[in-house]
């Protein structure tokens, strides 16, 4: 038996290329292509507008690998943490986070994770595959009907902060990003959209001259080569030199400022020179520093810095005309905040 092929990897030239072939008008292509990225239907029988004959040739030919949510957690705060099933029994996590002003989803790239940062859970669980481009989109339309579903409003942002190195699946990304962001998918302004790299200096490059429209974070936690290497040692292979170039690139080409996603860790990053690394790197382009409070994967080696230590990180980065933001958690009490997301309700 001939396997199927997911309906999703085809183009909308392809699907009327395919209707074409069989006989039937092209604009049917256009009309099933709506359905699958506009209406983010599971199955061809919800294709109402289709004669029934061309919905049982789609159903012979073509399969809708739609993911499935098969357990969500409510944190006491809003958040929502999704168990989000693949069509071949892996799974990812995904993340809903509410504000009094904005619903952001926090979507994964990746099954498991293609680093190592000693700090994260997700880095913890062997890479498996990486997501298709309509896995990922899926998680977004998911998190979408959840946000009308549970807080009367549509979703306002996405970020890339979920399991995996999106600059590690880089191709899928970008094609899920241009279905988020079409008209014919859920036209939302790139502008909304933030992806989060823990600093793969030649994939920012690409997408500069991709000329990308959404935004850059940066996973930084420390400026000095040395610390960094130690809690993120596959930096190794992209050293702070090479960061900071791509960076200056990344800037030139876009005009967009960057953030640095910054965890302060008792006697890890919250001396002095570490503040003073930090300040320097800020200055070669325009950037502002999220500091993220630690949210605690079970290693004694990590531990959140004393109050007194961010407060100086934010004194004196707002002394140099660096915009800071400290950023408390969310769905902590449900292993969703950054850091922790894990498959641990995993069957």
């Amino acid at each position: 038996m001939t396997k199927k092929i997911d309906v999703r990897a085809l183009s909308v030239d392809q699907l009327r290329s395919f209707f074409e072939e069989i006989g039937v008008a092209a604009f049917r292509g256009n009309q099933v292509h709506e359905w699958l990225w506009k209406k983010g239907i599971h199955g061809f029988q919800e294709m109402t507008n289709l004669p029934k004959n061309l919905r049982e040739q789609l159903e012979d030919r073509f399969t809708i690998n739609h993911i499935k949510i098969d357990h969500t957690q409510v944190s006491s705060d809003g958040t929502i943490k999704n168990r989000v099933n693949l069509f071949d029994g892996l799974s990812v996590e995904s993340v809903l986070i509410p504000t009094e002003s904005r619903t952001t989803a926090c979507v994964s790239s990746q099954v498991g994770c293609s680093l190592d940062c000693s700090f994260c859970a997700t880095s913890r669980l062997k890479r498996m595959r990486n997501l298709q481009p309509d896995e990922i989109f899926d998680q977004v339309l998911s998190i979408h009907q959840q946000s009308i579903a549970y807080y009367s409003r549509p979703l306002s942002n996405i970020v890339f902060m979920g399991m995996g190195e999106p600059l590690m699946n880089y191709n899928n990304v970008i094609k899920a990003i241009d279905m988020i962001t079409s008209p014919k998918g859920l036209n939302m302004s790139a502008k909304r959209i933030t992806l989060s790299t823990s600093g793969v200096s030649k994939m920012i490059k690409k997408m500069a001259d991709d000329e990308v429209r959404f935004n850059l974070a940066v996973s930084l936690h420390s400026a000095i080569e040395e610390t960094r290497n130690k809690i993120m040692p596959f930096s190794k292979s992209f050293p702070l030199s090479e960061l900071k170039e791509a960076l200056v690139y990344w800037y030139k080409k876009t005009g967009k400022k960057i953030t640095y996603e910054y965890v302060v860790w008792k006697d890890i990053n919250d001396k002095q020179q570490d503040i003073d690394a930090l300040l320097k790197f800020c200055k070669y382009v325009p950037s502002k520093v999220n500091l993220i409070e630690y949210n605690s994967i079970g290693d004694e080696a990590f531990e959140q810095a004393s109050e007194i230590a961010i407060e100086s990180y934010r004194q004196q980065l707002e002394q140099h005309q660096i915009v800071v933001n400290i950023r408390i958690s969310r769905g902590k009490d449900i292993d969703a905040a950054c850091g922790q997301l894990a498959n641990k309700n995993e069957q």
